[in-house]
């Protein structure tokens, strides 16, 4: 099951695509990584973003795809373009989507810790929060 770890940040969407099969998880290569959400008060902008999304997820065979949740509230709150770019996530019907918080991430970990530094897997250091989420939820199944 090939499993798309995302983490929003401002008006970009970072992915990380991962898999496990017999206990081993692979990482995936993808074409863009990153994915920037350029006039969300646009609506034809917001169904190309949403259907870019969609066709990166058929042509990886993504069943899943993993969102880090941001707080709403307080001094770490995630803003509306981050909060549109979700929902345009939500709204693909051809692929599973989860919200996992920082709080069920840490849970995860603890019990399931990186098998090797994250700096030796050949990510780009931005890839790290969509990694940590997709790699939680698939210890988690």
């Amino acid at each position: 099951m090939n499993t798309c770890g995302i983490e929003i940040k401002g008006s970009e969407a970072i992915l990380c695509l991962l898999s496990k099969q017999d206990g081993l998880f692979q990482i995936a290569d993808c074409r863009q990584i990153r994915h920037t959400f350029n006039n969300p008060n646009d609506s034809e902008s917001v169904r190309k973003f949403q259907f870019m999304l969609k066709k990166l997820f058929e042509d990886y065979k993504v069943s899943r795809v993993v969102i880090r949740e941001r707080p709403t509230k307080g001094k770490f709150a995630g803003g509306a373009v981050g909060f549109k770019i979700e929902a345009c996530i939500q709204l693909i019907d051809t692929v599973d989507v989860d919200l996992f918080s920082s709080t069920q991430i840490k849970e995860i970990l603890k019990d399931n810790p990186f098998p090797v530094p994250f700096k030796s897997m050949g990510l780009k250091a931005f890839q790290e929060g969509a990694f940590t989420v997709a790699y939680a939820a698939l210890s988690n199944a």
